[in-house]
């Protein structure tokens, strides 16, 4: 392997995660510090002939970059040691291609290596370079690289319209959801960190887990239940380091999910050293403001605590006070989770003062579903009802309201 990182080898302990998690072997390491890539090789001249030398020893047939290569770069690689390079993107995008199982999933990652290819595409064909036109295909003159071309443009153009028909059915179940008010959480955080089974141990259902990068790839949603409310608790794809941007962009769906929460839970591994730590959630929150969820209101919570000795729960509670610990494993602390996203929620509701007349006696069976606990009292005029909803709630029932005041 072949990397260009900012600091030292525990940078490359990513690279080597992703390429166990493709089903690669490493057989070694090299690192070249410079302040930018050689615009050419990536590599510099000298460090170049030490790899090829270093190939050769090993018998190594795969190189793998720690950065995107530009198509140059990539090509100008290959002639320089005789083996296949790849760089972070295409090992990413190979796992997604791997893990994608719906057709949503099937669609992105299609896109995605499509829009990643279609840049690197080049002149292997020189002997084909005079075509004549044909009907409905190549006009005249037109290159085997430029047909190709047109065809991945034109694939690319088909698959952006069918994502968009399932963005458009997936908005109908979700305007389904939000007409039932029910407060939404999202689940972020790197991959790997434990999400799926933290969204597991919380609503008691099978999420689907594995010890592996980027297990999840469609956004799950399961239904919590706490404090005698319902919350639609959403697993989300995991976020990483230099997260290429094909990937930001295909996976749409996953991180709609996260810009529509009212809450998301940004969950990191407590049992990662510290530096490492903290390099990850600034990945996430680095990803997080790049879909344009600044705002929303979010808990650190650090998983994993199942795996961490005293002196690491001291040092987590010295520099990450408002932050939750939590094992999915054994269960501690997920009851001050909850009451954390039911205080979270609380802050937003409204108390209300209703007089719901008994020939309505429908919608207090539906407010008793998105309130939780309320206080009702039976009278000559209908019945008074005292609860604490969200502000769209509130607003639903407003020609019922005796009093409305905020909380």
């Amino acid at each position: 392997m072949a990397a260009l990182p900012d600091g030292g080898t525990e940078q490359l302990a990513e690279l080597r995660e992703l390429l166990r998690t493709a089903g690669v072997a490493g057989v070694g390491e090299m690192i070249q510090r410079r302040a930018h890539p050689h615009p050419n090789t990536y590599l510099g001249p000298g460090k170049l002939e030490e790899l090829k030398a270093d190939l050769a020893r090993a018998d190594a047939n795969l190189v793998a970059c720690d950065d995107e290569l530009s198509p140059r770069q990539e090509r100008n690689l290959e002639a320089a040691l005789g083996v296949p390079v790849i760089d972070r993107t295409a090992i990413i995008l190979d796992i997604f291609a791997s893990h994608a199982h719906s057709a949503d999933g099937k669609l992105q990652v299609e896109l995605a290596q499509l829009e990643y290819n279609l840049a690197r595409m080049r002149g292997l064909w020189s002997h084909l370079e005079r075509l004549g036109g044909g009907i409905g295909t190549r006009g005249p003159g037109e290159t085997q690289i430029e047909t190709d071309r047109r065809l991945a443009r034109d694939r690319i153009a088909a698959l952006k319209r069918k994502l968009a028909h399932l963005r458009s059915s997936r908005s109908v179940m979700r305007a389904e959801r939000e007409r039932a008010h029910l407060p939404a959480v999202a689940l972020a955080g790197y991959t790997n960190a434990g999400k799926s089974t933290l969204l597991g141990a919380l609503t008691g259902t099978d999420a689907g887990v594995r010890d592996r990068l980027f297990h999840t790839l469609d956004p799950t949603t399961r239904v919590l239940r706490a404090g005698g409310r319902d919350y639609l608790m959403t697993d989300t794809v995991g976020f990483i380091r230099k997260l290429p941007h094909q990937l930001v962009d295909a996976f749409g769906a996953t991180l709609e999910e996260t810009r529509r929460a009212d809450l998301i839970l940004h969950v990191a591994d407590a049992s990662a050293p510290e530096e490492e730590l903290l390099a990850m959630t600034a990945a996430v929150e680095d990803v997080l403001s790049e879909i344009g969820v600044e705002e929303q209101p979010r808990v650190l919570v650090l998983g994993k605590a199942d795996l961490i000795d005293e002196e690491r729960r001291r040092e987590l509670a010295r520099r990450h006070p408002d932050a939750l610990l939590v094992s999915a494993v054994t269960g501690e602390g997920l009851d001050g989770l909850r009451e954390r996203i039911e205080e979270e929620f609380a802050r937003t509701l409204q108390d209300i003062e209703l007089l719901l007349p008994y020939e309505e006696g429908g919608r207090l069976a539906e407010l008793h579903g998105l309130a939780g606990d309320l206080v009702r009292e039976d009278t000559a005029a209908g019945v008074r009802v005292v609860a604490r909803v969200p502000p769209s709630v509130a607003a639903r029932f407003a020609r019922f309201a005796l009093t409305a005041r905020s909380a």
